[in-house]
């Protein structure tokens, strides 16, 4: 019987600001309860499937920074991340009516990326929800 390959799960952590703050999860819990567990159910395709999760789940947007999509109700909602290693880096969130990201949104996911990539230990966030 043949080897199944397994793709290596992948940590999830969270950008936190110079102040401590962490936004995604603020976001996140800001939520309605329905969204808020189909994020996690998200984040949990991210954690399995990790640099193999494509369309419609994720997708690369540029310069390193990819989004994870999810609908609710004719909402559009985004988690943008990157990769660092063996972690997904969740860096920005929104949502949206559009079907595409706006760039400043993108812009700034990929300033946060350089400051994470910058100083990676103070800018980490372990969250369990």
């Amino acid at each position: 019987m043949a080897e199944v390959e397994r793709v290596p799960r992948v940590r999830v952590i969270f950008y936190k600001e110079d102040d401590g703050t962490v936004p995604m999860v603020e976001w996140v819990e800001a939520l309605p309860k329905k969204v808020r567990e189909k994020c996690f159910e998200w984040i949990e395709r991210l954690m399995t499937s990790g640099y193999e999760l494509h369309r419609p789940y994720a997708d690369l947007l540029r310069d390193g920074v990819h989004e994870l999509r999810l609908r609710f109700q004719k909402v559009n909602y985004r988690m943008l991340y990157f990769f660092h290693g063996n972690m997904a880096v969740i860096i920005t969130h929104g949502l949206t009516k559009e079907r595409q990201v706006p760039s400043q949104e993108i812009d700034r996911a990929v300033e946060l990326r350089k400051r994470f990539l910058a100083d990676p230990e103070s800018h980490t966030f372990r969250w369990e929800p």
